[in-house]
């Protein structure tokens, strides 16, 4: 019992040793400044400023080199106050949105009541009967044959601006 267990942490640590060699990568910028990852070391042209990863000991120069290079690819984390600002920036555009979205849609809702009014108004005149209207005086007054077509021409007007 006790040699299963031992030749298990023997057979792990033999394991665990050779994994360290799956870890040594190489990682470099080529000439188009485009991340080289390999097993391999970058070609010998290559300056030791682009190597920004290697498996064996680095020079203070090198890592130095890789560090300015990572600094000046990865953008600045914003602050707190960033956040807070832009947070409330697209709070205060989505609430214009919202607003401006209702007011469109009250817009539409009006034009259709507007649109089936003059059609109800238009289908009235164009029917014939005798309409009254009051007139100032409060008096009854019924609408004159010119008078029917000027209100049906207006009609005609608003009914154009319909969809």
């Amino acid at each position: 019992m006790a040699s299963t267990h031992l030749l298990r942490f023997v057979a792990c640590a033999l394991l665990a040793c050779s994994a360290g060699g799956a870890l040594a990568q190489h990682v470099w910028l080529n000439e188009k400044g485009v991340k080289q990852y390999s097993d391999m070391p970058p070609p010998p042209g290559t300056p030791a400023s682009r190597v920004l990863q290697s498996p064996g000991p680095r020079t203070a120069a090198a890592s130095g080199a890789a560090s300015a290079a990572a600094a000046a690819e990865a953008p600045a984390a914003p602050s707190v106050a960033e956040r807070n600002a832009a947070f409330e920036k697209r709070r205060i555009e989505q609430a214009e949105r919202e607003a401006k979205a209702g007011e469109q849609a009250r817009s539409a809702a009006d034009n259709a009541r507007n649109c089936d009014q003059a059609r109800s108004y238009e289908r009235t005149l164009a029917s014939g009967q005798r309409i009254a209207t009051m007139d100032k005086n409060g008096e009854r007054a019924y609408l004159s044959d010119q008078e029917r077509a000027q209100e049906i021409a207006a009609a005609q007007r608003v009914l154009a601006k319909c969809k």
